[in-house]
């Protein structure tokens, strides 16, 4: 559990920049005890990270990429893994919820806008 603890810290500005651009719906610590309760997966690489989860649906299972921050080209390499382990969990689709940029990135690699989502606080 401490290296865990000691790959969660490497990676948190990653992690903090993502949940920032995300809305801010998590904290560090809420993501740590996520991953920690095996509700949430942690990818972590040299110069990225990914955190997924895997959501069930009533008609579909899904691994979602709640969250990557670090070097462009590494997360993208990761979905090779991402896509491995979804299926080991009987995942039919992968999603993801990012910035309108991840759109241009993961077009090439079998990704289609799926949803637009709009946020506003009050």
């Amino acid at each position: 559990m401490e290296e865990l603890d000691a790959e969660l810290e490497r990676c948190r500005p990653w992690i903090e920049a993502a949940l920032d651009r995300g809305g801010n719906t998590h904290l560090f610590e809420d993501v740590v005890s996520a991953v920690k309760a095996g509700t949430m997966q942690f990818w972590p690489a040299d110069d990225a990270c990914a955190v997924t989860e895997i959501v069930v649906y009533p008609r579909k299972k899904v691994l979602h990429i709640f969250l990557a921050g670090g070097n462009i080209e590494t997360i993208v390499s990761m979905d090779e893994s991402a896509v491995y382990f979804a299926k080991l969990n009987d995942c039919n689709a992968v999603t993801v919820a990012g910035r309108k940029g991840w759109q241009k990135v993961l077009e090439g690699r079998g990704y289609t806008p799926v949803l637009t989502s709009l946020g506003k606080d009050i």
